[in-house]
């Protein structure tokens, strides 16, 4: 039978040649390329130095008087998820140690929470456009082939389960055993169908580490193991469990003479292999009876060779997977139970899913355990520390939209999923992104149903083992060096990831360019995920990486220029240059590359004019940001051409000042921006240039002198060019560069003086014989006095009080003085701006300037005495202003306040005031001032309450209020009246005595008494005799208010305010005083007294209608009329 198979493998073999995955990597199946060292080995090593012996004592696990067995835990009835508590959060952080993918990082969200959150970004994410195809999917077909011809002719049966290592095997449903090598030739056949009829299919396949022994478990639950490297029979365990029951899963261990193997009763057992006087034999020992719970799946830990000598390999760790829970235990140096965990509630007819994986977490490599039921992942980290104890630490869970049947690691950050329909699902672990999506169904996987259902020995399990085996594919499923192998009914499929390389290049076969170009950036800055094939040092990466993109960027550009549409309206060419040029100049520029950009990229964009535009504007954005410096001659040219042509003024403009412009045609360039009024462009060229910073200040003077001189009004446009210039001054003065940046350190001293030298120049070049001196202080004074007198100052302040310096200064304030002092033309505001400024400089502690004093009595005289009564408000404030930076030391007080009065300056006179502490006087300043009398009061209040002034200066402003009471209240009778109330409210009797005017008094008493015009009450302990007069005064002034006033009113005398009702007529008003009072009868004949009153008014005003009805004359005498009038009347 071997050798028909043989024979029939040599012909496959001679048809197909060697059977590997990709053509282009040539790389056998299944043999795992050496991988270096990790960095952590040499640490590991360190940690397993310090390990001493295990006790049980050293782990923190609290003793009991009686330890659980294993049974007895998985038999544990758990309705909630028992809490993890997380030690370390940063053990979030992964690295990758696999040997074949490159470590990359992420940002992407960590909420594993929200499960509908997840759902709703993997919808709308394109994993495809981002990430390309990540995995090929291959079928093997020399394998599958004989697997076919295997079931065909010599009656193998069906494949039923698969084990890959450096060889692949797979069994068969009648009891044979087909090892394939990396070529997919076959080499053995291992067993017969007469076995296979007698122990059943082969229901669980396991190679040790170095692929020399395969176990074969049977569906009639016996074990065989053969020499892989001379195909005999090694054992045929036939007692290591009970009878009748099934091997679900057959494991060996990293120690080759210890196995573990899990029956369809639940129960687990640890097969251990000697050879006892040349006697092969194998004893079992139960770790588990199903008899108390059903553990379903089984998963040791195993170590690649650089990672045997880790300190945690020494336990040799198993994972177990029940129907309510996980247990992770020690096989090594004695059984031990390190960690238990809940499923939760689930969905029972969900697998339970188990898989190790050694990750790189921090500065140590650590096992992980990835364990699943049903659409959660959940994480744990297997730790050892010095002391010998193993700790377990959750990490975030990964939320998933569908129920896994399997999970598999493909590298420490790519896992790799299979949901119950078949769905293959490549996840980031890290970032927990679904990287693709890829549609298996056509594998036709292999289920192991009928093993955990132990068809062949009867169907003695329980239900819930059964309702699980229905999407069990434990055995179909096997992952070797990063391949993933995947048995089908008639096939073997294989998974791996592609490489950089091929992942770019799939892109490009289906003529996603820019695609292709993202992901090979992305590979570029290290940002990618599921790496293959680049190397771990950043800069080696990087080149390899670059040049790959530059082959893409040079495809690209043909492409583009070839299918640029020949025909058709211009929008459209432009639209697709538009499309397609950015995204060259772009990568061009991430990959610094500008030889390529400027020569081969601009040559081949220059074959079509509108290309070249779109090139050329795409520059733009890197100009302004300042990332691209090195712009050749011709391309700066022919860029400033392309923009003049398209009218794009401000656009030149904005680049040219962040050019370098020196290669260029100065002159020309000058012209073009003046003619275009580029002035900041042309300011820019004649500094960096030319270094000339004096000639533009000439240019733009010669704008707005003229019209300033004439006292015409600017232009927009010349107001534009005005404010300009003053930025540019200032910019020379202060040692910076206009628009951006600074003047080279060298020359700065030189700016300055040559600035200075120019505004102070007695006259212009070619200057008319009718011209002022000093024409450019006097244009900037006359354009914006109050900014060019700033931009003085902070010049000032940046001086160094050397000689020259000081000479500089007080040259400039002496021609200010002069030009502005002899002279008519300039405002009230515009030369207080000059005296502040001057004051500001005198008041200065190291002060050399020299100002004469006359001059600011001269400034006194001239704001204080004008020819006419204008602009009162604008010379007061100027003078406020002067006092208030320092300029009252330049005058005598006496007369300040003298010619302040005069010329009714009532602020400047409160100003004063305040500095001799004479507060009485100013309230005098707030009712003289018709624009501030209302903030008397405030005033008043402030001086009254707030500390900070002595008895005797609240006694005066006290004094001076109470004198003035009467203009007070005249002002604003409810202000006054809550002034009063608060500080003068012993006075009020002796203030209503005094006030003569009887309307202001009862404006000042409502204002008081009435509660709703908001007084405080409270503060007044007034006399009845008050609130009566009050109310007399109402019902003269506002009589049709009394009744409702009366009703809020309080402390005054009901006899005496019912004869002043009464007084006044003021029946209702009388009459609720009376009801009030008590006398209810009295009230009524009062409002019946008003009623009758009423009435006859009434009756009257009807006869008088009724008279002049238009009956004829003779009838109003007749007795007739009379009796009907009467009549009428009565009725």
């Amino acid at each position: 039978m071997e050798d028909e198979l043989k024979m029939e493998s040599q012909n496959l073999d001679q048809d197909q040649g060697p059977f590997v995955v990709d053509e282009s990597s040539q790389q056998p199946l299944c043999q795992e390329t050496s991988s270096p060292k990790l960095s952590v080995t040499e640490l590991s090593r360190e940690l397993d130095s310090k390990s001493e012996l295990i006790d049980d004592k050293e782990f923190d696990i609290p003793q009991v008087d009686t330890p659980p067995t294993l049974e007895s835990i998985l038999n544990e009835t758990d309705d909630e998820e028992e809490p993890f508590v997380l030690e370390d959060p940063s053990l979030l952080n992964i690295d990758n140690i696999d040997a074949h993918s490159y470590d990359t990082s992420s940002v992407a969200s960590s909420d594993s929470g929200d499960r509908t959150h997840l759902k709703r970004k993997k919808k709308l994410r394109d994993s495809f456009s981002i990430h390309g195809s990540v995995i090929r999917l291959s079928l093997l077909k020399g394998i599958s082939a004989q697997i076919v011809s295997a079931a065909a002719k010599v009656d193998a049966g069906l494949p039923t389960a698969i084990a890959a290592s450096s060889l692949i095997a797979v069994g068969t449903s009648h009891g044979l055993a087909l090892i394939f090598d990396p070529n997919q030739a076959l080499r053995l056949c291992l067993g017969s169908t007469a076995v296979g009829a007698q122990y059943g299919a082969i229901s669980a396949l396991s190679i040790n580490n170095d692929c020399s022994r395969l176990l074969c478990g049977f569906a009639k639950g016996q074990i065989t193991m053969w020499d892989l490297a001379s195909g005999k029979l090694l054992r045929s365990v036939t007692d290591a469990h009970p009878p009748g029951t099934a091997i679900l899963h057959i494991k060996f261990t990293d120690d080759p003479t210890l196995a573990i193997c899990n029956d369809s009763g639940g129960s687990v057992f640890e097969l251990s292999f000697r050879r006892v006087m040349g006697v092969r034999t194998c004893e079992s020992r139960c770790l588990f009876s199903g008899s108390k719970g059903e553990v379903c799946c089984i998963e040791p830990l195993h170590a690649k060779t650089e990672l045997r000598d880790h300190p945690i390999t020494q336990y040799s760790l198993l994972a177990m997977a029940s129907l309510t829970k996980i247990l992770v235990i020690g096989l090594k140096p004695s059984l031990k139970v390190w960690m238990t965990f809940p499923y939760g509630r689930m969905d029972p007819s969900s697998v339970p899913l188990l898989a190790w994986h050694f990750v790189a977490v921090q500065t140590s490599v650590n096992p992980v355990l990835a364990f699943c039921r049903g659409d959660v992942v959940h994480f744990l980290l297997v730790k050892r520390d010095e002391s010998g104890a193993i700790h377990v630490t959750k990490q975030k869970q990964l939320h998933l939209h569908y129920d896994l049947i399997n999970f598999t690691w493909i590298n420490s950050r790519t896992v790799v999923l299979l949901d119950s329909v078949e769905k293959l699902h490549v996840i980031d672990r890290q970032t927990q992104e679904e990287l693709e999506t890829v549609e298996i169904s056509e594998v036709q996987l292999v289920y192991n149903s009928s093993h955990f259902k132990s068809l062949a020995t009867g169907g003695n399990v329980s239900q819930a083992l059964a309702l699980v085996g229905e999407k069990a594919c434990y055995q179909s499923i096997s992952n070797c060096g990063g391949q993933i192998f995947y048995l089908g009914t008639k096939s073997v499929h294989v998974m791996t990831l592609r490489s950089w390389r091929e992942r770019i290049d799939h892109l490009l076969k289906q003529d996603c360019l820019n695609e292709a170009l993202a992901l090979a950036w992305s590979f570029h800055e290290g940002k990618a995920k599921a790496v293959v094939g680049l190397s771990g040092d950043e800069q080696k990466r990087k080149a390899v990486v670059a040049d790959r993109m530059v082959e893409i960027l040079i495809h690209f550009a043909d492409r583009t220029m070839k299918k640029c549409p020949d025909q058709g309206k211009i929008q459209v060419m432009e639209q697709h240059f538009q499309d397609m040029v950015p995204v060259i100049v772009d990568y061009c520029l991430l990959l610094q590359r500008m030889d390529l950009l400027f020569s081969q990229m601009y040559d081949k964009m220059s074959e079509n004019s509108v290309a070249k535009g779109v090139f050329l504007e795409c520059l733009e954005p890197y100009i302004l940001s300042d990332k691209l410096m090195g712009i050749t001659a011709q391309i700066m040219k022919d860029l400033l051409l392309h923009f003049q042509d398209k009218n794009l003024m401000a656009n030149m403009e904005a680049c040219i000042v962040h050019m370098d412009i020196t290669s260029l045609d100065i002159q020309q360039v000058v012209l073009m921006c003046w003619e275009n009024r580029l002035y900041d462009a042309m300011i820019y060229v004649y500094n960096s240039g030319m270094n000339d910073y004096i000639t533009p200040m000439e240019k733009l003077f010669k704008v707005i002198a003229h019209p300033l001189s004439a006292g015409k009004s600017l232009s927009d446009e010349q107001v534009i060019m005005g404010n300009k210039l003053l930025v540019y001054i200032s910019c020379c003065l202060a040692g910076r560069a206009y628009p951006l940046g600074n003047i080279p350190e060298d020359l700065v001293p030189l700016v300055k003086n040559q600035v200075f030298e120019f505004l102070i120049r007695l006259h212009s070049a070619e200057a008319p014989t009718d011209e002022e001196v000093y024409p450019y202080v006097r244009t900037l004074l006359h354009f914006d006095t109050r900014e060019f007198l700033n931009v003085l100052a902070l010049t000032f302040e940046d001086f160094k009080n050397d000689k020259q310096a000081v000479e500089y200064q007080q040259r400039i304030v002496d021609i200010l003085l002069k030009v502005m002092v002899e002279n008519s033309d300039f405002t009230p505001s515009q030369v207080g701006c000059l005296f502040t400024f001057l004051a500001r400089q005198l008041a200065k502690p190291n002060n050399t300037l020299f100002v004469n004093r006359t001059l600011f009595d001269q400034v006194l005289e001239f704001l204080c005495s004008p020819d006419d009564d204008s602009r009162h408000s604008e010379r007061q404030q100027v003078l406020l202003e002067l006092l208030q930076a320092g300029g009252i030391v330049q005058f005598e007080e006496n007369r300040l306040i003298h010619m302040a009065e005069k010329a009714e300056f009532y602020q400047i006179c409160e100003f004063m005031y305040e500095r001799e502490h004479r507060y009485d006087k100013i309230i005098d300043c707030y009712l003289r001032d018709p624009l501030r009398k209302e903030e008397v009061f405030t005033y008043i209040h402030n001086i009254l309450s707030i500390p900070g002034y002595n008895t005797e200066e609240k006694q005066s402003v006290w004094q001076k209020a109470m004198k003035h009471i009467e203009e007070l209240l005249s002002v604003s009778p409810f202000k006054a009246a809550d002034l009063i109330s608060v500080h003068f409210s012993e006075q009020i009797e002796q203030i209503i005595q005094n006030l003569q005017d009887q309307c202001l008094l009862f404006q000042f008493l409502r204002s008081l008494l009435d509660p709703r015009e908001g007084v405080n009450q409270e503060l007044l302990q007034l006399s009845p005799f008050v609130t009566e007069q009050f109310i007399e005064l109402l019902c003269q002034y506002d009589p049709d208010q009394v009744l409702e006033t009366l009703q809020f009113l309080e402390s005054y005398r009901l006899e005496e305010a019912i004869q002043i009702t009464q007084k006044y007529q003021l029946h209702e008003a009388s009459s609720y005083l009376l009801e009030k009072k008590g006398d209810i009868h009295g009230a009524f004949l009062v409002m019946l007294e008003w009623l009758q009153s009423k009435l006859l008014t009434l009756t009257c005003e009807d006869e008088s209608k009724f008279l002049k009805l238009s009956f004829p004359p003779f009838f109003r005498k007749c007795d007739f009329f009379e009796e009907s009038k009467t009549q009428i009347i009565s009725s």
